[in-house]
């Protein structure tokens, strides 16, 4: 009798132990059917395969934040990130002429910490050849893409090649902001310089800088308008932007400050050499009020939060003080532990030494004040008196421009800009380590 019990608690235990491993089983070649890229065997593979290449190219005219996070999803898609710069011969034939010259925006580009690897003078289109160019020289496995429109001059899709080959990904355009957004804010500045408008109306360029009013369109300008920016700072968005880790107990901690307004090349520069002078590179990033007081009413072209996204975006910069205080004081370099405070040479404030108030006068007191020799002579009164110069082309180049954009926020959907695992997705890549586990071990 004892002998039968045992034996039907055997096969009622087998029987359990099939059905479950059967179960199982299924589950894992019905995860492998929805998605081939988890069968053991393409897992195994994918170990000694190379990694994954995205592919995004642009302009980067104006270079900004929208930019930044546009190459930030584009690397989130792939393992390494490789970014074509157009010509300037190819931006001027399709959109106008360009602001910053092809070599600062590579210097731009080249310095944003998503970005492994960047080709200069891209093609505006991506036509045949080069995409196979692509394919085949460059190893990319996909070509992203906002998901707004970019549409040629004869009026058909830039990516049309890309999306047929099955290679094409999207992501979401960063809203609140656009080179041709930031143009306008300038041409809007010209404007009220020359033409001795009210206070009431020479008010909209600081609507312009601090986003206030979702849709408002300047009445200055041609027909088309130009559409004042609505950026809605987030707290996510700061970390997504933010570095991970922190300055050690030991660390040489270089301090520098500035308005960084319409960050460019010349702010990359001497963010480079900053950043070689320690093992941590502290930015502090001026209010709208300070760089208003010490710049003009017109200043700044970027409000706060955009000006500290741009240099959280950059490579050499560690960490930043969103709002720093104009002066350097002996309780701010205790609190941050601050080693050295540096300067440039090439500064909108390059007279702050004759000013009553230097702001560095305790850092020069403890002996830890360094000027550093700038490597580029551009301020961002350098980019304002480019537009200055050539307006009437830039204007001209905002109203085409200006009109797609409306086009696209007047018919643009939701396209989610991140990755969010739920609890599906948590069990498939519990499923998919249980099985690099098990083959590891067995193959």
């Amino acid at each position: 009798m004892g002998s039968d019990t045992g034996l039907e608690n055997s096969k009622r235990f087998l029987a359990t132990w099939l059905i479950g491993g059967l179960v199982a089983g299924l589950s894992v070649m019905g995860l492998c059917a929805a998605w081939p890229e988890l069968s053991p065997l393409s897992i195994v593979g994918r170990k000694k395969k190379r990694p994954i290449r995205v592919y995004m190219d642009g302009c980067f005219d104006m270079m900004h934040y929208g930019h930044c996070n546009a190459l930030r999803q584009a690397r989130a898609l792939g393992d390494q990130l490789i970014v074509g710069v157009v010509s300037d011969a190819e931006i001027i034939a399709n959109k106008g002429p360009p602001v910053t010259p092809l070599h600062e925006r590579m210097i731009m580009v080249s310095a944003v910490k998503w970005v492994d690897e960047v080709i200069p003078d891209a093609p505006y289109a991506i036509t045949e050849e080069f995409m196979r160019k692509l394919f085949d020289e460059y190893n990319i496995d996909y070509i992203i893409h906002g998901d707004d429109p970019c549409i040629l001059p004869d009026g058909t899709d830039a990516y049309a090649l890309a999306k047929k080959a099955g290679r094409y990904k999207q992501i979401k355009r960063t809203e609140g902001v656009s080179s041709t957004d930031i143009v306008g804010r300038m041409l809007l500045c010209v404007r009220e310089r020359t033409s001795g408008d009210s206070p009431s109306h020479a008010s909209l360029q600081r609507q312009f800088s601090h986003g206030h009013g979702q849709k408002k369109f300047d009445d200055a300008g041609s027909g088309s308008g130009t559409r004042v920016s609505h950026f809605l700072p987030t707290s996510r968005r700061i970390v997504q932007f933010s570095n991970e880790k922190a300055a050690g107990p030991d660390a040489r901690i270089v301090y520098i400050d500035g308005a960084f307004d319409l960050f460019h090349a010349g702010h990359v520069e001497i963010l480079r050499l900053a950043r070689g002078l320690g093992d941590f590179l502290l930015v502090g990033i001026h209010t709208d009020q300070t760089v208003s007081v010490n710049r003009g009413a017109h200043r700044p072209i970027m409000n706060l939060h955009e000006r500290s996204l741009s240099v959280l975006a950059c490579r050499y910069v560690d960490e930043v003080i969103i709002g720093a205080p104009w002066e350097v004081s002996k309780d701010m370099i205790t609190t941050f532990n601050i080693s050295l405070v540096v300067h440039g040479t090439v500064a909108e404030d390059d007279d702050f030494e004759k000013d009553n108030r230097n702001p560095y006068d305790v850092a020069k007191s403890m002996d830890i004040f360094k000027v550093l020799e700038s490597p580029l002579d551009i301020t961002t009164s350098t980019i304002i008196k480019r537009i200055v110069s050539n307006h009437e082309a830039y204007q001209k180049r905002n109203d085409r421009k200006g009109e797609s954009e409306r086009r696209y926020y007047e018919s643009k959907g939701y396209v989610s800009d991140d990755l969010i695992i739920t609890c599906d997705v948590m069990i498939i890549l519990i499923t998919e380590r249980l099985i690099i586990a098990y083959y590891t071990k067995t193959v």
